[in-house]
């Protein structure tokens, strides 16, 4: 199983990205997704989740109205478009997968940074 994000960097506030996250090795069709992040000194958290054929999605609080998370089951792949970002957007995003025959989200990128400062 391989999930690999691209898409970080430095932005200025107000600013937007967008992140990928490319996944192999697992029914990624049959599979919920989540982004989450953790900044420095903080706890991780969630910030998106997508069901597997895309229908639901659900956001923090936090980033409500701003972020949009979405898929491309054709490509593998699961996005996490930035928009209005902020100062506190700054951390490491991570892409999660769940394993569809336990449930579990088990399988985990490598993380990329994201920046917002001016």
């Amino acid at each position: 199983v391989r999930l690999v994000e691209s898409g970080g960097g430095l932005v200025q506030p107000g600013g937007s990205l967008r992140l990928s996250c490319a996944a192999s090795g697992f029914t990624f069709g049959s599979s919920h997704m989540r982004w989450l992040r953790q900044a420095p000194g903080k706890e991780r958290e969630l910030v998106a989740i997508i069901s597997s054929i895309g229908n639901s999605r659900s956001y923090a609080e936090s980033v409500k109205g701003r972020f949009t998370i979405f898929r491309d089951n054709a490509k593998n792949t699961v996005y996490l478009q930035m928009n209005s970002l902020k100062p506190e957007d700054t951390a490491v995003y991570y892409c999660n997968a769940q394993d569809s025959r336990t449930g579990q989200y088990v399988y985990w990128g490598q993380g990329t940074q994201v920046t917002v400062s001016s």
